[in-house]
């Protein structure tokens, strides 16, 4: 398609309302998109933390309760 001018392009031979409207839907679910999937990496990452962190305090309190049973 041609146009003559950046008027005549944003009009979109009269289709500008169903074309930019396309555009704009498009976007904001890929903008939805990857704010979600941030947003679901940050979780996991804080939950694997939490995990790692009760692992390391279990084995700790593993630790302290043998060395009590052999003294």
């Amino acid at each position: 398609m041609h146009f003559d001018s950046f008027s005549e392009f944003l009009q979109m031979g009269g289709y500008a309302f169903y074309v930019w409207l396309a555009f704009g839907v498009t976007f904001a679910s890929l903008v939805a998109v990857y704010w979600e999937q941030n947003w679901r990496i940050k979780r996991l990452q804080s939950q694997v933390k939490m995990e790692y962190e009760r692992i390391q305090r279990m084995k700790k309190a593993r630790e302290q309760k043998s060395l009590r049973k052999n003294t």
